[in-house]
């Protein structure tokens, strides 16, 4: 099992979508904590994300991390391996298995 935890291993202040937009983005998030994770696609080790400790998050970060990795991965596939964890605020987490299970919204 591998954890990632936010605040410790990426920011405390999670910032736009795109690196283009600014520092701490959703995509330079997937990009360096996220994808490499993926890389196997015979690797099937349980990744818990731990969201807890910042003040919120922006839905263009949560969106591009991870509904991006679910269309370069697939929903089941990222569903499978991804556990989220937070005391903090639960709804968090339906928020984001639902960019994950439906990564394509913004695009209708």
């Amino acid at each position: 099992m591998k954890t990632i935890n936010i605040i410790e291993d990426f920011t405390n202040i999670p910032g736009a979508r795109h690196i283009e937009d600014g520092p701490f983005s959703g995509e330079a998030f997937r990009e360096t904590c996220l994808e490499p994770c993926f890389a196997n696609p015979a690797d099937n080790e349980e990744i818990v994300i731990v969201l807890d400790g910042l003040e919120g998050y922006p839905v263009s970060f949560l969106d591009e991390a991870f509904g991006g990795l679910a269309r370069r991965h697939g929903s089941e596939r990222v569903l499978r391996r991804l556990r989220f964890v937070s005391k903090e605020n639960p709804l968090l987490i339906e928020t984001i298995t639902g960019y994950i299970k439906d990564p394509d919204w913004k695009t209708r």
